[in-house]
């Protein structure tokens, strides 16, 4: 899994940073994804300093519906229809994603000539692929607000056809029950378990991706030892009593989480306009004081998991 940061700022762009939106690119040999988490205004402009065509994105995860991470959704839809682009999408995100869109279109006289479907999440299971899920989480914000839980499913172990083939089994259709964990009965009726020829399976990784929030009881649920968390880290620890009054996060609280939730990496972003270059060190070096194994995306950061 590939992340790239296409927007960092909270609330406004600034100079450096657009408003918030994330590419998730599952590098999957067989079954390969560009899922996009938020969609601030400007989106869609950001795509094109990337390799990234709008029109391969086939899900899109909407946290909350604050304009810095939705309203660059219409215009991003509406240019996947006028480059003719047929590929389907799925928009996921709180109730009233659906109104907010199908108004937008509607208002503005514009549609989508692909097909688009528009699921209205609640706390829990949002999709299971076969390769890999997405749990929502609810978080503490002013509008309804999730956190998606992304998980890869363990990657079978290899079969040990050699010790098969010493066993008696003949290398054909019943090696793939096998590698399945099955168990098969020979012509002889001896019973072979296949996971007995099978190494360890190899543990898919794992991501939490938080909408806004202050610190709230589902938390440490949706970070539980994951590789890598991103949370947003609106101001510093010297601003944490504004920074919840808004349903914010501050950079000790975030870092405190990815350190109890046992989390592998903490990429902090969402940072207030009133931060500069300066400031932003600043605050990476207050995660860091907490929780080493942080980092803070800018825009067009790109992080492999």
């Amino acid at each position: 899994m590939q992340l790239t940061f296409l927007g960092t700022s909270a609330g406004v762009p600034t100079r450096t940073r657009n408003v918030t939106a994330i590419l998730l690119h599952h590098q999957h040999p067989t079954q390969p994804g560009i899922w996009l988490f938020d969609c601030g205004e400007g989106t869609q402009h950001q795509l094109l300093e990337t390799s990234f065509h709008p029109g391969k994105i086939d899900r899109i995860f909407i946290t909350h519906l604050h304009g810095d991470h939705l309203f660059g959704l219409p215009g991003l839809l509406c240019s996947r229809s006028m480059a003719g682009n047929m590929n389907p999408v799925t928009l996921y995100g709180p109730k009233g994603l659906r109104e907010f869109v199908e108004t937008a279109l509607r208002l503005s006289g514009s549609w989508t000539d692909y097909p688009m479907e528009i699921v209205e999440v609640s706390a829990g299971l949002v999709l299971d692929d076969g390769l890999r899920k997405v749990t929502a989480y609810p978080l503490n914000h002013p509008l309804e607000c999730y956190g998606f839980r992304i998980e890869e499913h363990d990657k079978p172990g290899a079969l040990d056809a050699k010790a098969l083939i010493a066993a008696g089994v003949k290398p054909g259709p019943l090696f793939q029950h096998l590698k399945e964990g099955e168990s098969i009965t020979l012509e002889d009726g001896r019973v072979i378990n296949g996971g007995d020829y099978l190494s360890p399976a190899t543990p898919g990784k794992t991501l939490a991706i938080f909408g806004d929030t202050a610190p709230c009881e589902g938390a440490l649920a949706l970070a539980n030892g994951v590789d890598m968390m991103v949370h947003e880290t609106t101001l510093e620890t010297a601003m944490e009593e504004k920074a919840n009054s808004r349903g914010h996060s501050s950079t000790r609280q975030a870092a405190e989480l990815a350190r109890d939730a046992g989390v592998g990496r903490l990429i902090i972003t969402h940072v207030s306009s009133r931060y500069d270059a300066e400031g932003c060190r600043r605050m990476l070096a207050e995660c860091r004081e907490i929780f080493p194994a942080s980092e803070m995306a800018e825009d067009f950061t790109v992080i492999t998991l």
